[in-house]
């Protein structure tokens, strides 16, 4: 391809040929990527800064988690499969370092290489890279994963491949994918991107949900499972990444089992009884004051908190805008007035967890307090008219004086409903067309705290007239109805990193207005937040970068889509003492990356 291509450019111009091969140049093979600038550890780093490549080898963790399975292939919209086939079974050609913002090594591939101006991304195979039968992981198998997962997977997936121009084999261990648009995110993007064995698809519709047993690269196996109350991950004593610097002190456990459970409390019982041998704690109170059982007293179980550096993300109850009665921002607003937090935070967690007060919370890329600062403020103007009111002059949510009557918030709800045209008759809030304003709250059975909060928020919502319900359904039927957005208010959970990029226009973008399975529960249609998502994306400096996300937490944060709860500036993890973990935690804290990759188990 490249003789063919140097013989057009000798006819095009010298200049043309002097950019060009400065550019190739540039693009020489390396051992990593990163976002902006170069990735913080050298060629020859023996692990990763957050692993103990000493760590033993042996035993066995077992989690609880809620809802069940019904679905061996995480990668496509049908089915409900365990996280675990993703993070343990199944690699990609690079891998993440959880100590930086956004930088990734090889794992896969040996080497990476891109341009300065990131049109293209290189990626060269290792060639001891092998699935778990020991077939070789090659080129082949590559391209088939991405152009599958691609156009038949997720959203998740399908989103950033549409900016793919090509995607070929340029060596024998090599394949070149080139872009359509300016993205610098994408040549990261592309080396996260799962690598499925192509032969195991031959004759079958890679969309349609199966338990049949992935073949994956990864340290994993999966082992025995039965739909709906366990799966078994097995550590593969072949598998061909071990020795990989990436790889040490990653995968040390033997045996790594999830059990499934129809409600929360159930998963904590079943964890005080020894039948799990870790647990997360979100509840703060809880933590405080339900861990003194025996196993504690005994020293069986430890209590560790790991604290973070990463946003809080949004959690809350999210509205979906698609129905008519969430589309006036001013609905939105009271509904959020109306949620008494600093009562229901004394009722459920003793006043203890800080409020999420945006998207980006607790991180150098949250939105100031007040007036947007000027780099802000220029990337905003421009879409003025369209902008809700506090994306530019500053915006705070509501305080309430901690009783339960919350007078002033409830008085400020029934104004803002005046001013969207409603009033109330009889004592019931009623719209404009004459009918009563009711909502349902959605919720996914086993979810105890979801179910307290929206029984105290339905009561305050009484005194606005206001008769909500709640509809518990179970994992399969929620999962079915959110990617359907068939919900008026449901609850919401986005975790969001310190280097967001393309999966922002998976949460936010217009194009989840209609399609089904994407992350846009709300609904929303903003121009400016896409805007604002393209400049990250084409960012050549950290500085210009930070602007664009401040501007787009702002746009989100005043577009009162979702009624914020809390977040923990630390996790809190309770787990048999035999399991370990490294003095040196990730910057990310308890995320991905951590629990179970680089634990271990450990008699004393």
């Amino acid at each position: 391809m490249l003789p063919n291509l140097f013989q057009w450019l000798s006819g095009a111009g010298a200049l043309i040929c002097g950019v060009f091969a400065a550019n190739v140049a540039w693009a020489e093979p390396s051992h990593g990527i990163a976002m902006y600038g170069e990735p913080e550890l050298p060629a020859d780093f023996s692990a990763l800064p957050y692993a103990n490549p000493d760590a033993p080898k042996g035993g066995r963790i077992v989690m609880g988690e809620g809802g069940g399975f019904d679905s061996l292939n995480p990668y496509i919209l049908k089915g409900t499969a365990p996280y675990g086939v993703r993070t343990h079974v199944v690699e990609s050609l690079l891998g993440r370092n959880w100590d930086e913002p956004f930088s990734l090594y090889g794992l896969l591939a040996e080497t990476v290489e891109t341009p300065e101006d990131r049109s293209w991304v290189e990626f060269t195979l290792r060639p001891e890279a092998r699935f778990s039968d020991g077939s070789p992981v090659t080129v082949e198998d590559v391209i088939w994963s991405y152009k599958t997962i691609g156009t038949e997977g997720s959203p998740r997936y399908t989103g950033s491949w549409s900016n793919v121009e090509s995607i070929e084999q340029t060596g024998e261990r090599k394949l070149r994918i080139t872009f359509k648009n300016d993205d610098r995110e994408l040549a990261l993007l592309m080396g996260l991107r799962p690598v499925l064995k192509k032969a195991q698809f031959d004759g079958r519709d890679f969309a349609e949900s199966s338990l049949e047993k992935l073949v994956g690269s990864g340290p994993y196996v999966i082992g025995d499972f039965e739909p709906g109350r366990f799966i078994v991950f097995e550590r593969d004593e072949d598998y061909w990444g071990k020795d990989l610097p990436f790889m040490r002190g990653q995968a040390n456990i033997d045996e790594v089992r999830y059990d499934y459970f129809g409600d929360g409390s159930v998963i904590f019982e079943a964890f005080k009884a020894g039948n799990l041998t870790t647990y997360r704690e979100f509840n703060e109170a809880k933590w405080n004051a339900s861990y003194d059982f025996p196993r504690v007293r005994s020293g069986d179980v430890v209590k560790s908190v790991f604290p973070h550096k990463r946003p809080s993300g949004m959690v809350g109850f999210v509205m979906n805008t698609r129905k008519d009665m969430f589309q006036d921002w001013r609905v939105r607003d009271a509904l959020i007035h109306a949620f008494n937090f600093e009562f229901i935070n004394e009722s459920l967690n003793g006043g203890s967890k800080p409020r999420i007060t945006s998207y980006f919370s607790n991180s150098v890329l949250s939105m100031e307090p007040g007036a947007a600062g000027p780099e802000v403020a220029a990337l905003l103007e421009p879409f003025r008219d369209e902008l809700l009111p506090g994306a530019l002059e500053g915006y705070t949510l509501p305080e309430g004086d901690g009783s339960e009557a919350n007078r002033r918030n409830i008085r400020k709800a029934l104004k803002l409903f005046q001013e969207a045209g409603y009033s109330v008759k009889d004592g019931v809030m009623t719209g404009p067309d004459g009918k009563p304003f009711t909502f349902t709250i959605l919720l996914q059975q086993g979810a105890s705290e979801n179910r307290a909060i929206t029984s105290i928020y339905i009561e305050a919502l009484k005194r606005l007239g206001i008769d909500a319900k709640v509809e518990t359904v179970d994992a399969a039927q929620y999962k079915e109805r959110t990617n359907l957005y068939d919900f008026d208010m449901t609850y919401f959970q986005r975790g969001l990193s310190l280097s967001p990029g393309n999966e922002q226009k998976l949460y936010w973008g217009s194009q989840g207005v209609e399609e089904p399975g994407t992350r846009n529960w709300m609904g929303m249609n903003s121009p400016a937040a896409e805007a604002m998502i393209d400049r990250m994306l084409t960012a050549t400096d950290r500085s210009d970068f930070l602007s664009a996300v401040k501007a787009l937490d702002r746009i989100l944060t005043t577009g009162r889509y979702v009624i914020p709860i809390w977040y923990r500036d630390v996790s809190t993890v309770a787990h048999v003492k035999e399991l370990k973990y490294p003095e040196k935690l990730p910057m990310y804290g308890d995320w991905l990356g951590f629990q179970p990759d680089v634990w271990w188990y450990e008699e004393d």
